[in-house]
């Protein structure tokens, strides 16, 4: 989530998420308006590969049990909130049927928010009190920048506590999709250096012009 817009004196409606630009990523909480940017290179290969490893096994049962619907960046109307989460998850039994508006009114099972510097207190103190308020059993926060998934667990006391943390390359298996082992080093933009072996008997040629040349 982005910065507020512009101080208004009155609280956000649906109709102020209409008039932001189509390239821009618009969520009202708490009756203020936040605008952002689309999604960084790294932030979106995250979410992305995420939504990829779980739509297999747990939406077309390929490899899994299925019985789950994924969801890249649907917008949620809960109450008089706009939320724009990187990636949610409903329970078939709850979202049989896909809705016919451009928005999902019923709170998902499970939500990841993939974090950046922009967002990432915003995610942290702002979204979360809203999936705890609308039962939101799952949170994990992904955090492309530190290679991390945090994983948030709501409590009886309707309140997340965060109960793993994993990071690095390592394979998982994290509730509630804990049928399969996730890889997490997928998630991960790493900078590649590719080294030559060179035999230290060949000469290396250069563009140096030979001396007497033209």
């Amino acid at each position: 989530m982005g910065q507020p817009a512009e101080k208004q004196q009155r609280p956000a409606t649906y109709a102020d998420l209409e008039a932001v630009p189509e390239h821009m990523v618009a969520e009202i909480i708490g009756g203020r308006l936040y605008v952002s940017p689309r999604p960084a290179p790294k932030h979106a290969h995250a979410s992305s590969i995420l939504g990829a490893l779980l739509v297999l096994p747990f939406q077309l049962a390929q490899g899994g049990p299925g019985g789950w619907r994924v969801i890249d960046e649907p917008e949620l109307h809960l109450e008089s909130e706009a939320l724009v989460p990187d990636v949610a998850a409903w329970r078939i039994e709850r979202l049989p049927e896909l809705p016919e508006t451009a928005y999902f009114p019923l709170a998902p099972d499970w939500v990841c928010e993939v974090l950046s510097p922009r967002t990432g207190p915003n995610d942290r103190y702002d979204k979360l009190p809203v999936y705890a308020r609308e039962g939101v059993k799952d949170v994990w926060l992904v955090d492309p920048r530190e290679f991390a998934l945090e994983v948030h667990r709501l409590g009886p006391d309707g309140r997340y506590t965060m109960i793993e943390v994993h990071r690095g390359d390592i394979a998982v298996r994290i509730p509630p999709f804990d049928a399969i082992e996730l890889p997490l080093g997928a998630l991960w933009v790493k900078r590649k250096i590719n080294r030559v072996r060179r035999d230290p008997s060949i000469r290396l040629r250069t563009s140096r012009r030979p001396k007497g040349g033209t």
